[in-house]
């Protein structure tokens, strides 16, 4: 991954076409060694939770990117999606598991990159 900045930037951009809501870019790199950068994104419906898993997987897939682990699916009736790609882990939530959980909050010592373009 060359520019991770601006691939992080590809992922918040991809999730925003698909309506993605309250997308959010954490750096957490001086925070943990698990990631670099987290990007949390809201779905409204199984269905968009499905779309933007799906849109991200795309966009990495032709950044060369690959995936090193897939946590939920909507088939599974998760609530929250966790892709990681390993400087960057992106998770996509139901808005009951985005305030239940509330990984903004929990990595608050972690810098906000972007809150919309």
């Amino acid at each position: 991954m060359t520019d991770i900045k601006g691939t992080v930037k590809g992922i918040y951009e991809k999730l925003d076409e698909k309506k993605g809501e309250d997308i959010r870019i954490i750096d957490i790199s001086g925070l943990s060694d698990i990631a670099d950068y987290f990007v949390i994104a809201t779905a409204n419906n199984p269905n968009q939770m499905d779309a933007l898993q799906d849109t991200v997987d795309e966009f990495m897939t032709e950044q060369n990117v690959s995936i090193r682990n897939t946590e939920g699916h909507v088939r599974d009736h998760s609530s929250w999606i966790l892709m990681d790609y390993g400087d960057i882990i992106v998770h996509i939530f139901d808005r009951e598991a985005r305030e239940f959980y509330n990984l903004e909050h929990l990595w608050k010592g972690g810098r906000v990159e972007v809150t919309e373009l």
